[in-house]
């Protein structure tokens, strides 16, 4: 089975000066879920070529088993400095797709034609779709043919309110997710700052925060296994 990670290209927090990113746990984490079961995995940004990794993710406290991993992996560091073009990418060639996170998503991935065209291909093909943190912000200007938001009615997180007033960045980001998910109708629904919360809506899964995303993986896996 082949998934396809849709990673952002953006590497500037807004107007601070300062850089973001793709949020290194929510991709290692998720990325070794799916390698070590079998799955083959393709990495596509818009731009394509090096994805920007988020700084802060790179924090002694953001480690985990996962993110050592990575820094010890070259041929998926490799990977991650070649990554395909989005435009490039169809639906029809992957069983499912996956949205790792980081603030960077906010500015690009949300507003990308081939991102949310990608997004109906899997949806109206009834495969998977998996978004986690600032991932499920992707979701903001995508309409289903009947006019809708394509979160209406749906259960969804993403990341919280309030753990955008932790990081200090509720007035830098474009957008708070937790606002938009809940401004285009979405069941929105969250846990205690940190801790791990994902919410699975058919083949639509979403995971609150970086610890939401191996576990939002494995949900991904079971989704496909049925």
């Amino acid at each position: 089975m082949k998934v396809l990670f849709v990673v952002t290209s953006h590497d500037e927090l807004g107007n601070t000066g300062k850089k973001t990113g793709f949020w290194v746990e929510e991709f290692a984490a998720p990325y070794y879920s799916l390698k070590d079961a079998g799955f083959d995995i393709v990495v596509a940004t818009p731009k394509g070529g090096q994805a920007p990794i988020d700084p802060k993710s790179e924090d002694p406290d953001a480690q985990t088993p996962a993110t050592e991993r990575y820094y010890q992996d070259k041929e998926v560091q490799q990977i991650i400095a070649g990554t395909q073009k989005l435009s490039d990418q169809k639906a029809e060639d992957f069983d499912a797709v996956f949205y790792p996170g980081g603030h960077g998503p906010l500015w690009d991935l949300a507003n990308d034609q081939d991102s949310r065209k990608l997004i109906l291909d899997f949806y109206n093909s009834k495969k998977p779709i998996a978004a986690v943190c600032h991932a499920p912000g992707v979701f903001k200007n995508i309409q289903l043919e009947n006019g809708e938001p394509f979160v209406k009615g749906k259960k969804v997180t993403g990341f919280s309110n309030t753990e955008e007033e932790a990081v200090q960045l509720t007035e830098v980001v474009p957008f708070l997710v937790e606002d938009e998910l809940k401004n285009a109708g979405g069941e929105y629904s969250k846990t205690d700052d940190w801790e791990i919360h994902v919410v699975q809506d058919g083949l639509l899964i979403t995971g609150q925060n970086p610890a939401s995303s191996e576990e939002a993986a494995k949900k991904l896996m079971a989704a496909l296994k049925k």
